[in-house]
C-alpha cells in the first residue's frame, strides 16, 4: 500500500493547504478500507482510504448526509475525491462502545444507541431512492454465505441434497418473517464496534456505507444481541420490547396495530437475529479463509451460539441445530 499512502498524502496537502500534518493509522475494518487520522495544528481529523476498484465511497457520502441532516451524530464529509477513493471527515474519537460497555454503564449507553436508532427509523422514506431495498435476494445471499464459507470450506462439511433443501426451506421461512416487517431506513451494522462513545451527542456512528431499506428489527437485535458482546436473554427482550412501545409513540410501528403484539414483535426479532447471525458466521470464516483476517474466528461461536439459543425455541428453526456442532457457545 506504499502508493496509495503517497497519493493520500498528496492529496490531502492541497486540501489541507500544508504539508505539516502528523498521520496514522485509526483503524480497518472488514473491507478494503482503511482509516487513518490526521493531526495538524489543534485539529484531529480522520482520512479514508477506499481503493476504487474495491470500494465505492459515494454511498458513504450520501448515508453520511443523510445521518447528519437527521441530527444525528455521524462523521461530516468535508473533503471527498470519489475518483481515487480518498474521504476527509470529522473525528468521532477513537472509544468504541465495545470498550466501556460494562454492567454498570450499559443502561445508558444501550439507552443513546436506542433513542438514536428512534432519529434513523424516522428518515423520511421519500429520501430512500439512492438506498437499495434489503429484499429476498439479499437477505438469501447473505445466508448461504453460513453454507458456502462456514459449513463447507470452513468446517469443510459435504452436504447432501436433503441437507441442502432443510437449509433453503429454514432460509425462505426467515426471509418471509423478514420481509412482513414494516420498511425503515437500516444502518446494517448497528452494533458495539460501530458506535462511538461520545461525551456530546452520543453516540457517533460510524460504517454506515452499506445501509438498506428493511425490517424494522434487523439494526434493534445487531445492537441487542452483538456478535461481539452478549448481555441476558430476559434484559434484551425487555430492551426489545421497550423499543416497540417507544417506535409505537414515533408511528415507525403503526399504533392501532392491534395484530402486532409483544410475541409477534419478539418473533420477528429472534427470526432477525438468526438471518444476520448465520450472515456474520460465514462472513467471519470468510475473512479468514479469504482475506486472512483471522481474528474473527473468536467471535464465531458466541454468533452461533445465539442461534442454537433462538432455534431451539422455534420448531420451524430447529433443523438449523443439525448444521451447528454443540461446542459452539459463548
Amino acid at each position: 500500500m506504499p502508493q496509495r499512502l503517497a497519493l493520500l498524502k498528496t492529496w490531502l496537502a492541497g486540501v489541507l493547504e500544508t504539508a505539516v500534518f502528523d498521520i496514522a493509522p485509526a483503524s480497518s475494518d472488514a473491507s478494503f478500507r482503511r482509516y487513518f487520522r490526521v493531526r495538524y495544528g489543534s485539529r484531529s481529523l480522520v482520512v479514508m482510504d477506499a481503493p476504487p476498484a474495491q470500494e465505492d465511497t459515494a454511498p458513504f457520502v450520501h448515508v453520511a448526509e443523510l445521518l447528519t441532516e437527521q441530527g444525528l451524530n455521524a462523521p461530516r464529509v468535508l473533503a471527498k475525491d470519489i475518483r481515487q477513493g480518498f474521504l476527509l471527515l470529522t473525528d468521532l474519537g477513537d472509544t468504541p462502545y465495545l470498550q466501556v460497555l460494562t454492567e454498570a454503564t450499559v443502561d445508558r449507553l444501550y439507552g443513546d444507541a436506542l433513542s438514536a436508532l428512534l432519529d434513523i427509523q424516522q428518515i423520511d422514506t421519500g429520501r430512500f431512492d439512492d438506498i437499495p431495498p434489503y429484499d429476498h435476494a439479499l437477505l438469501m445471499r447473505e445466508m448461504n454465505l453460513f453454507r458456502d464459507w462456514y459449513l463447507i470450506r470452513h468446517r469443510q462439511q459435504v452436504l447432501s441434497p436433503a441437507q441442502e433443501q432443510s437449509l433453503d426451506d429454514v432460509f425462505e421461512q426467515l426471509v418471509s418473517s423478514a420481509l412482513d416487517q414494516p420498511v425503515v431506513f437500516v444502518h446494517r451494522d448497528y452494533h458495539s464496534r460501530n458506535l462511538m462513545f461520545t461525551e456530546h451527542a452520543n453516540p457517533g456512528i460510524i460504517d454506515f456505507q452499506d445501509a438498506v431499506q428493511g425490517p424494522v428489527t434487523y439494526d434493534l437485535v445487531s445492537l441487542l444481541r452483538d456478535c461481539y458482546i452478549r448481555w441476558p436473554r430476559a434484559r434484551v427482550e425487555a430492551w426489545a420490547l421497550g423499543y416497540l412501545r417507544d417506535a409505537r409513540q414515533a408511528g415507525i410501528v403503526a399504533a392501532g396495530n392491534d395484530t402486532l403484539d409483544d410475541e409477534i414483535w419478539l418473533r420477528w426479532f429472534d427470526w432477525m437475529g438468526v438471518q444476520r447471525h448465520l450472515k456474520a458466521a460465514g462472513i467471519f470464516a470468510r475473512l479468514d479463509l479469504r482475506d486472512d483476517k483471522p481474528g474473527y474466528l473468536a467471535d464465531i461461536p458466541r454468533t452461533l451460539g445465539y442461534v442454537r439459543e433462538v432455534a431451539g425455541r422455534y420448531r420451524e428453526l430447529q433443523p438449523l441445530l443439525d448444521f451447528l456442532p454443540a461446542g459452539e457457545l459463548a
